[in-house]
């Protein structure tokens, strides 16, 4: 499900690096609004270099794959009006970057002269800043090697790219200007991925982009930074002409920034998204004729930004309505628990649950993964399920054999499963199948677990809840209706407001659980015990029933391998 990005700056000589105390924090929304990535001397957020450098170079990238618009005129074109020249390159080509010596036909032949010798982004900003597109600049043929041969040798030369390369099988004569000094500072903006992968398969990166700045896509959420964030959406209202916004839709907006991080002590800073709902709502509010744009109308920008990527969800939905996905919301199962799933489709993702059923019999101590047998399962998943061994040998088989065979598979899935978050709900409908007591189908549950019993944080919170919340509600909330999720998840909620009404009035409920134990009590209704002073648990709890089974399928091997013994002996003793 993402997207992550950073900034990054290098320097190619490290003496020329100020002091950190002299650097100055600034929010990647800030740059981006106020255009001050590069317009300013403490230039790339807020890093200073106190002495000039010839070709000290700079690399950054930014949140979700933003980009600011920094050029403010058409690729190459200097975007500072005094001082020294800080150009944008849109369009970093190998010509557009060094120059190029440009031809003219003449009586069937091509000639050139110097004046047809034509100057690149780096003569542009010669003396100054140039800041590139790093994946464009590494799509354009021969650009990227280019760029590092003037860095290096600190001169702009300007030849043809066969001949720069070699590739060239005919000599003709041409122009051949002399070399240009070079003095400036080049910022390549881009992803963490792409800076990663550089630095691991490049050799030159390192030693020419010495200074990084890597931006996080979120902020810490505070009085202090709603604030910022207010001004922030004033910014855009002022910049595109729009109505002013009220304080409740300026607060539905901070919070749809909350639910864009997927935290609610965090603000997403993918000031791009925020911008587009920003200007949406201003849309629905002029066809309400209101002077002001308010928290109703953010809604419904927030509300049709989804209602137009939503058609898988929704059929995803309409095959458990129709019951062609089996899904049960009601009555208790036996060994059959509803987990919950996230899919991710670009920058929209929803929750969809998912049956996940277990089979328990006398074996040889295998917890089998029917999707891992059938290649469906990622690795991931694989390790969780080899988790809920480690769990139940190291509870229910401490002094026995765990002769125990059990089978595990999320029903109807026929695509490819990965990740740990089902962990919990498998092991929850192990230890129903294991203790024969039923499950609560009402319910669902997400969460990872660990051998310890101990439920762990999952990804994807509000959309799981959201997404069971909707099968319920298409089929009548009943009261009874919830999700079990991990009690550290609960910092990470930012539901629908639906959602929020319902809990409210006690339609539906969402439980915090730490632990198997307190699952398992919620799920079945039977207390899940300790165990007590002589070493058992008590008798009726789940664990003692799980306990007792473990125990007979171990009696049970034990005498079936004594029966075969003796069948063996009298065997043996007949032929003698």
């Amino acid at each position: 499900m993402v997207d992550a990005s950073t900034d990054y700056f290098f320097a190619d000589d490290v003496d020329e690096m100020p002091d950190p105390s002299s650097r100055r924090l600034v929010t990647p929304w800030t740059l981006a609004f106020a255009a001050l990535l590069v317009g300013a001397l403490g230039f790339v957020a807020g890093i200073r270099m106190e002495k000039r450098q010839a070709s000290s170079v700079v690399a950054v990238t930014f949140p979700g794959g933003f980009v600011p618009d920094l050029s403010g005129a058409p690729g190459g074109a200097p975007i500072a009006q005094g001082g020294a020249p800080v150009v944008e390159e849109l369009n970093p080509t190998y010509g557009n970057l060094i120059g190029r010596i440009e031809h003219i036909a003449q009586m069937g032949t091509l000639v050139t002269d110097f004046l047809l010798i034509k100057p690149g982004a780096l003569h542009a900003a010669n003396g100054g800043y140039l800041l590139i597109d790093a994946r464009k600049l590494l799509l354009s043929p021969f650009a990227w090697e280019a760029l590092k041969r003037a860095l290096k040798a600190r001169e702009i030369h300007v030849e043809q790219p066969s001949e720069a390369t070699g590739f060239s099988m005919i000599s003709t004569q041409s122009l051949d200007p002399d070399p240009i000094p070079l003095e400036l500072r080049v910022v390549l903006f881009g992803d963490r991925e792409l800076y990663y992968m550089l630095s691991a398969y490049d050799p030159d990166f390192a030693g020419l982009f010495k200074v990084q700045a890597d931006f996080d896509d979120t902020i810490a959420r505070s009085a202090e930074n709603d604030n910022a964030y207010a001004r922030v959406i004033a910014s855009i209202v002022k910049e595109h002409g729009l109505k002013p916004f009220d304080a409740p839709g300026v607060a539905r907006i901070i919070d749809e920034g909350a639910r864009l991080a997927d935290d609610r002590e965090k603000l997403s800073i993918e000031i791009g998204r925020i911008a587009d709902i920003v200007r949406e709502a201003d849309y629905w509010s002029s066809q309400a004729k209101r002077k002001l744009t308010t928290k109703q109308d953010v809604a419904r920008a927030i509300d049709e930004q989804i209602q137009r990527a939503d058609r898988l969800r929704d059929r995803a939905q309409e095959t458990i309505a129709r019951g062609l996905v089996l899904v049960d919301t009601e009555g208790a199962r036996v060994g059959q628990i509803n987990a919950l799933s996230v899919i991710q489709l670009g920058t929209f993702s929803f929750g969809r649950p998912s049956r996940i059923t277990a089979r328990v019999r006398v074996g040889a101590g295998r917890v089998m993964d029917i999707e891992r047998e059938a290649k469906l399962g990622g690795p991931l998943h694989t390790k969780g399920v080899m988790i809920l061994w480690g769990f139940l040998a190291g509870r229910y088989a401490l002094d026995v054999p765990m002769s125990l065979a059990a089978t595990l598979v999320f029903e109807q899935s026929y695509g490819g499963v990965d990740g740990d978050s089902a962990s919990a709900a498998e092991l929850f409908a192990l230890l129903s199948a294991l203790s024969e007591q039923p499950i609560r189908q009402s319910l669902a549950v997400t969460g990872s677990v660990n051998q310890l019993g101990e439920i762990q944080a999952i990804g994807g919170v509000n959309e799981k809840i959201e997404g069971f919340f909707d099968v319920c509600r298409q089929r009548g909330l009943n009261e009874q209706q919830g999700v079990l999720i991990p009690k550290s998840n609960v910092q990470h909620l930012m539901l629908r407001e639906d959602v929020v009404e319902a809990v409210r009035h006690g339609q539906f409920a969402i439980y915090p659980i730490s632990t198997i134990d307190e699952g398992i009590e919620i799920l079945t209704g039977v207390k899940a015990g300790e165990r007590g002073p002589e070493g058992r648990f008590p008798g009726g709890t789940i664990n003692r029933l799980v306990e007792d089974k473990v125990r007979s399928f171990a009696e049970r091997v034990r005498g079936f391998s004594k029966g075969q013994g003796g069948n063996a002996a009298d065997n043996s003793g007949g032929t003698q």
